[in-house]
């Protein structure tokens, strides 16, 4: 219970639903309601998909390629820090979502879903907390994906522009500090080989 606990947080604050709300409603807001909905159950399946996909191919290519877990918890961890920093540095006025001409699985499943620090989480984790528990997680985690994207006007109606940018940092903070964790994890491993 404890892994799995250890590891749905993590994902959950890589995912960083509640900051990526605000995105989805600025690149949804030319679909109908309908349009909407279908585009959300869509993504949510594919970044079901590739999550599992990335867990279970990732380690084949990283044999293949030479590179160890505790390589990849370091490099992983890394990149966690350095994702939160950014957003910890960035102001909610230059966040604003891009508008691209034609909205699809790209980019609600990738990278508002699954994006680089959720693909590195699910890495480590799996690695970290075994395969069952971070799939147990990802399903759970992208389940609350799920409703909170099916819902997001009604959510950012009530949390507010300042609460929405509150809770992301917040995130971004958590993700900065499971970011250390996985480098000293990865550090530690390396040493006592």
């Amino acid at each position: 219970m404890d892994a799995f606990l250890k590891s749905f947080i993590s994902l959950f604050v890589a995912i960083d639903v509640v900051g990526a709300l605000p995105f989805l409603v600025g690149l949804t807001k030319s679909l109908s309601e309908k349009d909407r909905k279908n585009l959300i159950y869509r993504a949510t399946i594919s970044a079901l998909v590739i999550g599992i996909v990335f867990i279970v191919a990732g380690r084949k290519i990283f044999e293949f390629l030479g590179i160890t877990e505790s390589d990849f918890k370091v490099a992983g961890g890394l990149l966690l820090l350095i994702f939160a920093i950014r957003d910890l540095l960035v102001t909610a006025s230059h966040q604003g979502a891009p508008t691209p001409t034609k909205v699809g699985l790209v980019p609600i499943a990738i990278p508002l879903m699954m994006g680089p620090a959720a693909l590195t989480t699910l890495m480590v984790g799996s690695d970290q907390f075994g395969m069952l528990t971070i799939v147990a997680s990802l399903v759970l985690n992208l389940l609350i994906v799920l409703v909170l994207f099916l819902r997001a006007n009604i959510i950012l109606r009530w949390l507010g522009d300042d609460a929405s940018d509150a809770f992301n940092k917040v995130f971004s903070l958590l993700m900065a500090a499971i970011g250390v964790m996985f480098v000293r994890s990865g550090i530690i491993e390396m040493i006592a080989k």
